[in-house]
């Protein structure tokens, strides 16, 4: 039995419909994805078609992309409103979502706990000179805006930066309670560490790539692995004895397709130990 990943499926695309669609079954294993499924519930509806016959669990924590409101979909949900939308959607699949008991890992090995988790970010990715309320024109300097300042609305907050902050805290107290003698597997869309944003072409968009709050979280909650995507860079970093896996697929340009794509899948469990 087998814990995979895979993120920024971005299914608006047939390209990646087709490729999703040749994934070989894996009956006795569980994916993780990581986000950035598509931007309509029609997007959503196929990917969990097509993995829920393939895996025996999938588990699901929200990019960006997902949370758009898109003025041709009915009724055009915002916020808050639109990822519990996807959330009972998930559930209507048997898919598991950072709303639902995190569940223990069942495989072999010792006790771990899986974290799906939903943070967002509050543009404090960005140097320390730049200050927060300058950040979105010091990225805007290198001619980078993100489509999430137009599509993503934070209702009933009143930014994103204090919907993260709302996340944040609800997720802290969650992982707080977590057993002491359990590991965790910490799933989240963004990246848990300002360093891993490696963005070498715009690295200025690092301030829609995470928050600084989540830092020490690999350490704090005795992370085993942290799995994440957004950045369309497939790789395995470490840090602290920490694996970090980002496991995106990314747009059909940024990667190619010969038959089966198991081979995108990043193995969290049992996965590499150095």
């Amino acid at each position: 039995m087998k814990l995979y990943a895979l993120s920024d499926l971005h299914l608006r695309y047939e390209h990646n419909r087709k490729a999703l669609e040749s994934l070989a079954p894996h009956p006795e294993d569980w994916l993780i994805v990581a986000g950035d499924v598509g931007e309509t519930l029609e997007h959503m509806d196929f990917a969990w078609r097509t993995l829920t016959a393939r895996f025996q669990k999938v588990v699901w924590v929200p990019g960006n992309h997902e949370l758009w409101t898109l003025t041709r979909e009915q009724p055009a949900l915002k916020g808050e409103a639109r990822y519990q939308q996807l959330v009972e959607q998930c559930r209507s699949y048997g898919v598991l979502t950072p709303e639902d008991p995190y569940p223990r890992w069942p495989g072999e090995g010792p006790h771990r706990v899986l974290v799906p988790m939903f943070l967002l970010y509050d543009y404090s990715f960005r140097p320390d000179y730049v200050a927060e309320k300058d950040a979105i024109a010091w990225a805007m300097e290198h001619h980078i805006l993100c489509t999430d300042e137009a599509v993503l609305h934070p209702d009933p907050y009143p930014s994103r930066s204090a919907w993260c902050a709302a996340r944040v805290e609800q997720t802290l107290a969650r992982l707080e309670s977590l057993p002491p003698d359990c590991s965790t597997i910490l799933i989240n869309h963004f990246p848990l560490r300002y360093e891993h944003v490696r963005l070498p072409r715009i690295p200025r968009f690092s301030i829609w790539c995470g928050t600084k709050k989540t830092e020490d979280w690999h350490l704090r909650f005795r992370a085993e692995v942290v799995v994440s995507g957004h950045l369309h860079m497939p790789a395995t970093l470490w840090r602290d004895g920490v694996r970090f896996e980002e496991a995106s697929l990314g747009y059909p340009q940024q990667w190619t397709w010969r038959g089966d794509i198991s081979r995108c899948l990043r193995e969290v469990l049992p996965g590499r130990t150095s």
